[in-house]
């Protein structure tokens, strides 16, 4: 009887679990469904798990220009890969230092680091600096430096070399070891999971941002694949608005709107979707750092 009691109760975990994942996979079937629809049964007669009307039209349109979109994919590619590299190198190097016991001026730093998660410069100091002062703007570092250091990710690793044993430090200075080989030949094997997880949340930090290339980059080549994806979406909102002031008459064909919208979505997440499963081994390890405290 228990052992019968223990398999319903399997059986009803395992099936939450079923339906907590169908939650979470089909809105991704949804949305490849709906960029491959045609417009005007989307308008008609709304959203569906499978195309109605299997329509090309969306990727046609986002695809017009297939140079300058691999141009924009190459320049989010090359951000995102360098930008978390250096990041999450520069991040653990302040983090590592506030989580060693015997570094004197440790609170001070922390409630620094801190203060900026509060506060910040605001836009127009930023863009001041920026621009006349480090002269940044048009530059593939302007995408890139200003999330070199996210105070919340430097507390989540500092939290997790916290979690370092001292003693391993110690004897690692007792054997002569410098500062810098015990950061990258100890600290950093040890912090993997919680490496790992920042590595993924500042890669898509740089890879979603289109807002720095909004304010700095006039250049084409420049140009990131959100940001480009952004200006397609108003182009095709315009056009829309425009359309709909028109009489009859001229109307041109019924823009992709909902479905290049699912269009781009897919675009822009295919590759971090791809990325995920090489950070899932250390990922939920990594996001539970802090939460017991031994």
């Amino acid at each position: 009887m228990p052992q019968k009691k223990w398999k319903i109760s399997q059986l009803l975990i395992h099936l939450i679990f079923i339906l907590f994942s169908l939650c979470c996979i089909l809105p991704l079937i949804s949305i490849l469904s709906i960029s491959l629809s045609n417009e005007v049964d989307i308008l008609k007669n709304g959203y569906s798990l499978i195309p109605r009307m299997f329509d090309l039209k969306a990727y046609t349109y986002v695809l017009y220009r297939p140079i300058q979109l691999l141009g924009a994919f190459k320049v989010s590619i090359m951000v995102s890969f360098i930008g978390t590299f250096l990041a999450v190198l520069f991040m653990a190097g302040i983090s590592y230092t506030l989580s060693r016991q015997d570094f004197k001026f440790k609170n001070s730093l922390s409630f620094y680091v801190f203060f900026t998660l509060l506060f910040n410069g605001g836009l127009v100091p930023t863009y001041i600096l920026i621009s006349n002062y480090l002269h940044l703007k048009n530059t593939i570092w302007v995408l890139i430096l200003p999330y070199l250091a996210v105070p919340w990710f430097i507390l989540l690793l500092r939290s997790f070399m916290q979690k370092i044993p001292f003693n391993i430090i110690e004897s690692c200075m007792i054997d002569g070891a410098s500062e810098f080989r015990i950061f990258f030949q100890i600290v950093i094997p040890l912090a993997k999971p919680g490496l790992a997880t920042v590595s993924l949340f500042t890669m898509l930090l740089y890879w979603n941002d289109w807002w720095l290339s909004l304010l700095y980059i006039e250049n084409e080549h420049l140009v990131p694949l959100q940001y480009m994806l952004y200006r397609m979406m108003n182009n095709i909102a315009y056009l829309t608005s425009s359309t709909n002031m028109m009489p009859p008459s001229m109307k041109n064909a019924e823009l992709p709107s909902e479905s290049a919208r699912m269009a781009m979505a897919i675009l822009a997440a295919g590759p971090m979707l791809a990325v995920f499963p090489f950070f899932q081994k250390y990922f939920v390890k990594g996001l539970t750092v802090g939460a017991v405290k031994g």
